[in-house]
């Protein structure tokens, strides 16, 4: 038995984000959000795991970001980070921190404005700083799922090869792509952060004869060395870090060239 997992966003799914920067409150969709989170101070990227298009769109836009997941019990995960950080440390920091629900609205208008779904990305949240105790940016993503992919997927498992998805997202976005692709919602691990990601792989390849990751981003390079066959996927045409390429054993430029590695 033989099983493939694949990261979400930038990798089945071409994602579109859109950052607000708090401190100038200007929108910009040219940043990775997770270089954003390695670029300077402890940081960490949290998702909220509810549907941006039917509830933070219809929340009051002035209550802060604290007062919404407090009052609506909204829960959230710690998508990606480059520091030790828990549930705790991000509620004390949010609590004293001006940053809206309307920031977070406004990207989510933004990405509504390019046509790209949210329903099948990762949604909203934010970005903390925890060095500086406060919400440096606010975040929507959403994506067009990359026109080879059902292809891909329908061989693969044609092939007798388990499908898995593994990815920083919430969990309602994956259930809805797994769906749509027909994967069975028992394979979807949602938000998982880099380590985690390598844990999957680890206790997948204790039931598979071969397991392979392909991913495209930082979050993936610890799952892309734990494997027995790391694929990189650049199909998302953002720049990678060497230490990414050097991970993985193959590089492909589209997902349909995974149908050509010998799994």
């Amino acid at each position: 038995m033989k099983a493939v997992v694949f990261d979400n966003s930038g990798t089945l799914i071409r994602r579109y984000r859109a950052l607000k920067d708090l401190k100038t409150g200007k929108i910009c969709d040219r940043m990775n959000s997770l270089d954003v989170v390695d670029y300077r101070d402890r940081r960490a990227l949290v998702v909220l795991q509810t549907d941006p298009s039917t509830c933070i769109v219809n929340a009051r836009p002035h209550q802060t970001i604290y007062e919404f997941i407090e009052r609506n019990h909204i829960r959230f995960n710690i998508s990606y980070a480059n520091t030790a950080v828990d549930h705790g440390e991000i509620l004390k920091v949010l609590r004293d921190d001006p940053a809206t629900v309307g920031d977070i609205q406004d990207t989510i208008d933004a990405v509504a404005g390019k046509n790209y779904n949210i329903q099948i990305c990762s949604g909203s949240g934010f970005i903390v700083n925890m060095d500086r105790g406060r919400v440096d940016f606010t975040i929507t993503a959403g994506g067009k799922l990359f026109p080879e992919v059902p292809h891909v997927i329908g061989e693969l498992m044609d092939r007798k090869i388990d499908i898995y998805i593994a990815s920083g997202d919430r969990k309602g976005s994956l259930m809805e792509l797994a769906k749509l692709l027909g994967i069975p919602t028992e394979n979807v691990f949602d938000t998982a952060d880099t380590e985690r990601k390598a844990r999957i792989i680890r206790e997948l390849r204790g039931r598979y004869s071969k397991v392979v990751m392909v991913g495209n981003g930082v979050n993936d390079i610890l799952a892309l060395r734990e494997a027995d066959i790391g694929v990189l996927t650049l199909q998302q045409r953002e720049p990678v870090p060497q230490r990414l390429i050097e991970a993985a054993d193959y590089v492909i430029e589209n997902i349909v060239e995974l149908l050509d590695i010998e799994i």
